[in-house]
């Protein structure tokens, strides 16, 4: 039987590059679920001026192909501007690992997916988002189907530990189906902010648990 892996495929996964964490990022994303098994966290140091990617890391939960995605997304991304970096496509991030098998195409669209949902919390952050999309329920759901629930390694969404959402004069308000005391509550608080408060016309993000 043929080995479905390219041997670039196979060098990125034995020795993938920018491999790691930045401590207080300029723009960060964790795409992908525990419960499917592929996970990618992108990193990214931006130079303000030149809005190009200075330095980039990325943290892997998966298999060969999603930490060989991971890496050549990296390398094909650094020392790129954010414009640059947001037109890589999964079919070039694929091609440039000289492919990959179908079943595993979507770890390059993940790869892709966390490279673009980093530079976005860049571009978010520091108001430089076009297209201001207002704030509704809808918007908040979906950004919360990126807040894992530890319970279960699903989302918050889809596991219903998110009771009720309300945006009213740039307030958000997040009720959380968990006690206060809960031992996953304050991280699970944390990550709701951080997802919401970045948004262009949401002044406060408050975070309710039900006692």
């Amino acid at each position: 039987m043929q080995f479905p892996y390219t041997e670039k495929v196979l060098e990125h996964f034995r020795h993938p590059r920018n491999v790691g964490k930045i401590e207080n990022p300029d723009g960060k994303s964790m795409e992908g679920s525990p419960a499917c098994g592929d996970m990618v966290a992108v990193y990214l140091t931006i130079n303000d001026d030149t809005k190009v990617i200075e330095d980039i890391k990325f943290e892997s939960y998966g298999c060969a192909s999603n930490i060989a995605t991971g890496s050549v997304i990296t390398e094909m991304a650094k020392g790129k501007t954010i414009d640059e970096a947001k037109s890589i496509s999964w079919k070039q991030a694929a091609e440039e690992l000289g492919g990959l098998p179908p079943v595993k195409a979507h770890c390059s669209v993940l790869a892709v997916e966390g490279l673009r949902a980093a530079i976005r919390d860049y571009e978010e952050k520091h108001g430089l988002v076009t297209e201001k999309e207002p704030t509704t329920d809808e918007v908040i759901k979906r950004r919360l189907k990126h807040v894992m629930n530890p319970l279960t390694g699903l989302d918050v969404i889809r596991t219903d530990l998110i009771l009720k959402t309300s945006v009213e004069d740039g307030i958000v308000r997040v009720v959380v189906d968990l006690p206060s005391d809960h031992q996953f509550a304050s991280a699970i608080k944390e990550d709701i902010i951080e997802k919401l408060d970045s948004l262009w016309d949401v002044k406060r993000v408050e975070v309710v648990f039900t006692e």
